[in-house]
């Protein structure tokens, strides 16, 4: 970055969870120097021009400077000062030509000397840009580990004598091996900020809802290399770009101007959102300043105007300042939206909430497969909805069926499973509805190479001979045959030779008789077993066809949805008859 100036604006802590603030430690130099003491710190690089003046030269902005007459000018006009140092590199050296070691003390010395005169403060904020060659892996050669060394060296002594060190991080870093070790100093004497430069282009194209999602995301991930490694997020950053130079973040191009407000005014919405989860201690940025003919933007002060007005409307009146085109609204896209209770809101306003998943969890003794498994039942109810009276009838064929009609004895394996009739009657709708799509859905012709290789693979699977009425799926669509199990309903094979019951199954009600034993299907000639075959191969590859159609609904859902923390529900086909295998219908 070749900047001059930064500014530190900060914003009104009233935008804040009151949950968060209080949580949260703000950052050890909040309320020194005329620095407001709130979590977060927002840091923003400024420029002294006089369309930059009237938005930076106010109480609660703080402006970082290297040199000149600035700083006493802003200072005059209400706004704090902290020192940035561009020569971060001259005072330590490099990966490939690090600075004499016996330097660094003299150099930390001088540099905080004259950030103290600039900015007015004895305890100056002073920012280095920035480390170099933070993703290099261990072992480091000899000249990296003496940059590190230098650079450690150099923070340590900027603190001891007072200041509050904030080192720029500019890609991934590398914490693994030894390098933890150094990470975890370096957080001990300096607040260590990672850039996180994401183009507006692409943020732009995803809408108000994957934008801020994906930024929050973005934000979350900067930081969590360090959190990982246990360095505390009172002693992390960010920073994000608002630079015009493609390549650099930003505004990368994105046309018209009014988008690129809209991407400011997300990026710090999700910013804002991040350091309230987290308790991050600052949120920086930069690329306000115009230092080559590709900066000097006109769109620059109503981008910054925006960023400003999301974080205290007392700093810039963004809806005014830009005019038409400007959606003001501060809610699209947020997890704000999410009413009380609710893990997730997605399509027309469905909610799957706090107290479904645990009571579904109950019965799953996990609770990310009762949340794919919520998910799953809503979103396909919203596509095919099953009616109640279906539901209420297929419960109490399963009284019948398993539990000789006695209710009591049914109530009393729900809760000795842990599930309430409620769930109960989900998973049998999710039954009938399945049932209900796959009609709808191609299934393949299985081939006789498919046949020959379930015949060959499965000589122990029970098969039996019965006649039904009406010709049901699993007989081949014909009132006479090898039933199979894993396809036919499992009643058949408790049946006596000879008996006939009726048996309700999710594609109707069905008279069977038991005509013969069950036998192997080794047992039986390939020839006798085709139809058997077949028509198990078919419904399998009804069941693939449904988990396909059900894992896109699901997928086309997540577009919609806004979940707590944006922790997204795995789309998945899950059969919760494997908890309750009486209430597989067949």
């Amino acid at each position: 970055m070749k900047l001059l100036l930064l500014s530190l604006g900060l914003a009104a802590a009233a935008l804040l969870p009151a949950t968060a603030r209080s949580a949260a430690t703000p950052a050890s130099y909040a309320g020194q120097c005329g620095i407001p003491a709130t979590q977060p710190v927002w840091a923003d690089f400024g420029w002294p021009n006089d369309q930059f003046t009237p938005l930076f030269g106010k109480p609660g902005i703080t402006l970082g400077v290297s040199s000149g007459v600035y700083p006493s000018q802003m200072r005059a006009l209400g706004a704090a000062t902290v020192y940035f140092d561009l020569n971060f590199n001259k005072r330590i050296g490099t990966t490939v030509n690090p600075a004499d070691p016996s330097t660094v003390a003299t150099r930390a010395q001088s540099l905080f000397t004259y950030a103290v005169a600039q900015t007015g403060c004895a305890t100056p904020v002073i920012v280095l840009n920035e480390l170099a060659g933070a993703g290099l892996v261990t072992p480091w050669s000899d000249p990296v580990a003496q940059y590190r060394q230098n650079a450690l060296a150099f923070v340590q002594a900027l603190a001891g004598l007072g200041a509050h060190p904030v080192l720029l991080i500019a890609a991934a870093p590398y914490t693994g091996g030894d390098a933890a070790a150094w990470w975890q100093q370096a957080a001990a004497s300096a607040e260590i900020v990672r850039e996180d430069y994401i183009p507006a282009t692409g943020t732009y194209k995803l809408g108000p809802l994957l934008g801020n999602r994906s930024l929050r995301i973005a934000y979350r991930d900067a930081i969590s290399s360090f959190t990982a490694i246990g360095i505390p997020a009172s002693r992390l950053g960010l920073m994000i770009s608002f630079a015009t130079t493609v390549g650099f973040g930003g505004r990368s191009g994105l046309q018209p101007a009014t988008a690129w407000y809209q991407v400011a005014k997300w990026e710090a919405l999700s910013a804002r959102e991040v350091a309230a989860e987290t308790g991050i201690a600052s949120v920086w940025s930069w690329g306000w300043g115009e230092w080559n003919a590709v900066e000097q933007d006109p769109d620059k002060p109503y981008a910054l105007c925006t960023w400003l007005w999301v974080r205290s409307p007392a700093l810039c009146d963004a809806p005014k300042a830009v005019g038409a085109g400007f959606d003001a609204s501060l809610a699209e896209g947020q997890l704000s939206l999410l009413p009380a209770g609710a893990e997730c809101v997605f399509g027309q306003q469905q909610v799957l909430t706090t107290a479904a998943i645990q009571q579904l969890e109950q019965l799953t003794d996990d609770p990310d497969t009762a949340t794919s498994a919520e998910f799953e039942q809503l979103v396909e109810n919203a596509v095919e909805p099953v009616p109640q009276s279906a539901v209420l009838a297929a419960e109490k064929a399963v009284i019948l069926q398993e539990f000789r009609g006695s209710r009591s004895i049914y109530l009393g394996a729900l809760a000795k499973a842990h599930a309430s009739v409620d769930v109960a009657r989900a998973i049998l709708a999710g039954e009938l509805r399945q049932a209900a799509v796959e009609a709808t859905l191609p299934a393949g012709t299985p081939s006789a190479a498919d046949i020959q290789t379930f015949y060959s693979s499965y000589p122990t699977l029970p098969v039996r001979l019965v006649s039904s009425t009406p010709a049901p799926s699993w007989l081949g669509r014909k009132p006479k045959g090898l039933a199979l199990s894993q396809v036919a309903p499992n009643r058949l094979f408790s049946l006596a030779t000879g008996a006939s019951a009726t048996i309700r199954t999710t594609q109707g009600t069905f008279t069977v008789k038991a005509l013969q034993d069950a036998v192997p299907l080794g047992a039986v000639p390939l020839g006798k077993a085709t139809p058997a075959i077949r028509a198990a191969l078919e419904s399998f590859q009804r069941g693939q066809a449904f988990e396909q159609w059900t894992v896109a609904k699901q997928r086309a859902a997540l577009n919609t949805a806004i979940c707590a923390g944006d922790d997204l529900p795995q789309p998945a086909a899950i059969d919760l008859t494997s908890y309750l295998p009486f209430l597989r219908l067949g």
